[in-house]
This record gives structure tokens, C-alpha cells and sequence, in this order.
């Protein structure tokens, strides 16, 4: 029984984008967070919601997966009136994607309704009470209201996410279709000996959450690919996107010394994400303690923490603005700091305590950059952070964050201050 959900991969993610039912499920219910998914008010591009499975603990306390799953007639059941009620009582109506998956014993299957986020606002009438919009808040399905509501329905009347929306100008010719191609091997969509032609069609998608690379306008027909396509393939994306990264050098501890090394790293966001890499290697030197040969060498910066860091200026910047992505790394600090303010629903408390759900402003970018492995799984990259250098014996990350910008600080490792 082959499927394009993995389970075990679903459970690592965060629980906002996941709704678990191990033993029996109200269908209602699983309507009310389908629409949710729909709704997509924090952007995260949908959602899933699994019948006959459960997240939980094994004795030592690691993640472990229950498969209880359903019988043949209750799945099917569940199955036939959750898509009945998304024709019928949700507004305008949603079709969710199904899939069918093995559980621990034969004679019982697990049900995975699989909803995108659409561009429309849509309700849910439960039984006789009136039709409601309803939203995803943490790991919780609820009705939007007042400020919410407001927030739901003008995102839904505005413009898709910026890396969603065709770049104006650009055409198939403006991608570079080799890079593209060995990213689609990479990420194990393509056969090395395919083409990608199929992929450059309109309707044709990476992901169930993520759109296709390219859309056809109404009236000509003519394909264009969409902003994230170019930032990650194009030929010369600073022609349409004027977004870039600079990475500089101070030997003291502010900006004040006579000498400073700045490079600006042009091109697409895949050039950028590998150039930055090899820049940040070189500021993680090994730390070596000469009067204590028994005492194990540390690094300045564990180099994970550095390249999630950098990844995540890179796939949650806001690139409508055009200040670049800045990077600056001082004798006792790296700080990387993200032009536009912290998307709607993440507070600077949640960064700071390591707890931030996954929230993002360039869901396809980020999916991507997932994908070819330059960043953790999604939803993870602050955790992963905090865990790494608390591991590697440096001092906890700082974030801050202002209108226009998000700041994480790195600091390096104590025993560099004594080099």
C-alpha cells in the first residue's frame, strides 16, 4: 500500500498543522478543523487530520507512533460523511484530498483526510446552528470571532503570499531549468534521467501544499512562474526580485573598528543558502584549551545552530521589502537579522522561550529549503537552535524584534573570550 503521507514524518511536525484521532472520531468535528485547514489563517498551507492514530510516549519517554486504526465499516463511514458535510454544509464547499494507510493489525486501516489551504473563507454549518467560520489556534480547532474573523477575511480578499504570486515580467525562459532539474533529483521528485517539463505546467504542484511552480495568465495562456520559482531558479533573479544577503566581518565587539569585511551574496536563494554556509564554517573555528590538553575542543559555533539561523533569515524574510538579509558576525557574536516584522500569531516571547509553532510568510520556500535538507524539519528551526547551542556549551540565543526586522544573536562559546 503505497501513499505519499508519511506518518512517523507527520509526528515530528508541530501539532497546529495536525488534528489525531486514535480510537472513534465525530465528523463534525473533523469538518470543523478540515475548514480550518481551508481557512489557513496562520499560513501554514493546509493541514491533516488522521483517524485511528495517535501521537504518544514509549517507557523511556520518546516519541512514539500508535497506530489503533479503524474498521472497514467505520471507515468507510467516517470517510462517505466527513465528504458528504464538505459538499453540503461548508461554504463554499472543500474537497479533501484521502489516503488509506496500514495500522498495527490487518483487519483495521488508518483514515488521513489531507485539506490545502484555498484562497476562500469558508464556513461550516453543524447541525441547526448557523454557519461559522472556524480557524487553527495552537493545536486547538475554534470558531473565529471579532478580531480573528477580521483577520480571516482580510487575509482572505488580499493577494496570495508573496511567494505564491506570479512574478510580473518574468517567463519560463527566465528559469534556470538544469538547477531546477537537480534540485527535483535532490529532493527525490524526478528521476535523474526525467525532464521537469511536466513540473512547468500550471496545476502541476510539488507538494499538496505547495502550488505548482508556474501559472498560466487568464487571457493568454502564457505561463509565469511564480516568485518562489524564480528566487530559488532563476537565471538572474535580482532582475525581478531585488533581494540579496550581506555578510560582514568586525574583529571587535561593535562597529567601531578600522577594518571590516563585507560581502555582498547575490543570486538565487539556493546560491545564497550555500555561499553563506561556507562563510559562517570559517567563523566557527575550533576552540582549543592549551593548558588543559584533556579538556575535549569545542567549536565558537556549533555549526547547525549557525546554518538554521541563516536559513531562517533566508525563507522568513519579508521579501516585499528590499533592505537584504543581513548577516554580521563580531568577535564574540554572530547576529542574523531578518527584514520584516514576526508574522501574525508569533511573539517575540515565543521565540525566546524556544516554543514558537510554525508560522510561515514563504511556506513553498521554506518547504524547499526542508526538502534539500538545508534546514531541519519544518516547524522546528528556533528548537533546534536553542537545543544545539545549549548542547555545545555556548550561551542561549537572543531574539529581538522591531517593525521592520527580526534579530537572533548568537554568542559564542565562553571559552573563546579567553583566546
Amino acid at each position: 500500500m503505497s501513499s505519499r503521507i508519511d506518518l512517523v514524518e507527520l509526528a515530528r511536525r508541530e501539532g497546529e498543522q495536525i488534528e489525531w484521532n486514535e480510537n472513534d472520531a465525530d465528523e463534525n468535528d473533523v469538518v470543523e478543523t478540515l475548514t480550518a485547514f481551508a481557512n489557513d489563517l496562520q499560513n501554514l498551507g493546509g493541514g491533516y487530520v488522521v483517524c485511528g492514530a495517535k501521537e504518544d510516549r514509549d517507557e523511556h519517554g520518546f516519541p512514539k507512533l500508535v497506530r489503533t486504526g479503524l474498521t472497514s465499516a467505520r471507515f468507510k463511514e467516517i470517510e462517505n460523511t466527513v465528504l458528504a458535510r464538505c459538499r453540503e454544509r461548508v461554504s463554499p464547499p472543500i474537497t479533501p484530498l484521502v489516503e488509506e494507510l496500514e495500522s498495527a493489525e490487518p483487519a483495521r486501516r488508518i483514515l488521513v483526510f489531507l485539506q490545502p489551504a484555498t484562497r476562500s473563507a469558508h464556513t461550516f454549518r453543524r447541525g441547526s446552528d448557523g454557519a461559522k467560520h472556524f480557524v487553527r489556534v495552537s493545536r486547538s480547532t475554534i470558531e473565529a470571532r471579532n478580531g480573528l474573523l477580521l483577520n480571516l477575511l482580510v487575509r482572505k480578499d488580499a493577494l496570495e503570499p508573496w511567494d505564491r504570486r506570479p512574478c510580473n515580467g518574468a517567463t519560463v525562459r527566465d528559469l534556470d531549468l538544469v538547477a531546477l532539474r537537480d534540485a527535483m533529483v535532490q529532493m527525490e521528485l524526478l528521476e535523474p534521467e526525467r525532464g521537469v517539463d511536466r513540473f512547468l505546467a500550471d496545476g502541476v504542484s510539488l507538494s499538496p501544499l505547495v502550488p505548482s511552480l508556474c501559472v498560466a495568465e487568464p487571457l493568454t495562456g502564457e505561463l509565469r512562474p511564480r516568485n518562489f520559482a524564480v528566487l530559488l531558479f532563476g537565471r538572474d533573479p535580482q532582475r525581478f526580485i531585488p533581494a540579496f544577503s550581506s555578510f560582514s566581518v568586525y574583529p571587535g565587539v561593535d562597529r567601531g573598528s578600522n577594518f571590516s569585511r563585507l560581502l555582498d551574496v547575490p543570486g538565487t536563494l539556493l546560491t545564497q543558502a550555500y555561499r553563506l554556509q561556507f562563510l559562517l564554517e570559517n567563523e566557527a573555528e575550533t576552540l582549543v584549551d592549551k593548558a588543559d590538553f584533556k579538556t575535549t575542543n569545542a567549536r565558537k559555533y556549533p555549526l547547525r545552530a549557525l546554518q538554521e539561523a541563516m536559513v531562517n533569515v533566508l525563507a522568513h524574510r519579508d521579501y516585499q521589502l528590499v533592505d537584504p538579509s543581513r548577516i554580521i558576525s563580531y568577535s564574540d557574536r554572530i547576529e542574523f537579522v531578518s527584514p520584516g516584522a514576526l508574522p501574525i500569531g508569533v511573539t517575540l516571547e515565543d521565540l525566546r522561550t524556544g516554543t514558537v509553532t510554525p508560522r510561515w510568510r514563504n511556506q513553498a520556500l521554506a518547504w524547499i529549503l526542508t526538502r534539500l535538507r538545508l534546514a531541519q524539519a519544518t516547524g522546528q528551526g528556533i528548537r533546534t537552535i536553542c537545543n544545539t547551542m545549549k548542547d555545545a556549551g555556548c550561551p542561549e540565543p537572543v531574539f529581538n524584534s522591531t517593525e521592520v526586522s527580526v534579530t537572533c544573536v548568537l554568542r559564542a562559546h565562553p571559552r573563546a573570550s579567553s583566546m
